[in-house]
């Protein structure tokens, strides 16, 4: 019997929690976004884990998908920001000011934004890119 996309995500996210490596999960999120294409939710946490990977060309367009599935996720646009930041795009400063936004006027997904920045400095812990995309969103606020 297979397993639901819910419950497929939702362990991806349990292993996640307890510490698994990226690279391990990033199968388990590629399956969840195959099979459920237009969950935003999918693509920000599989962008997640191929930034953790350095892999950042395919973070990139999984958290672009993300945030035209989802254009109100904070962490769908800072997972593009980084994105951009290492792929060396232009424009990400929409992206940041509209993360800014979002977390201003929902302290719930202030917290979240923290706390995923948090764990992305406990596993990568010398990301320049997530210094920056810190900065911008909470310091000049």
């Amino acid at each position: 019997m297979t397993e639901t996309v819910e419950s497929l995500f939702d362990k991806g996210l349990e292993r996640y929690k307890a510490g698994e490596a990226a690279s391990e999960l990033i199968p388990v999120f590629k399956e969840v976004c195959d099979r459920a294409p237009k969950s935003s939710a999918a693509w920000t946490c599989l962008a997640w884990l191929y930034l953790l990977e350095n892999k950042y060309n395919l973070a990139y367009k999984a958290a672009l998908k993300a945030t035209k599935l989802n254009p109100q996720d904070p962490q769908a646009r800072v997972n593009l920001a980084i994105a951009m930041l290492e792929t060396k795009q232009k424009g990400l400063r929409q992206h940041v000011e509209l993360a800014q936004q979002l977390i201003f006027v929902n302290s719930e997904w202030e917290e979240e934004i923290k706390k995923s920045i948090e764990d992305g400095f406990s596993r990568k812990p010398d990301w320049q890119s997530l210094t920056k995309v810190k900065k911008w969103i909470f310091e000049e606020s």
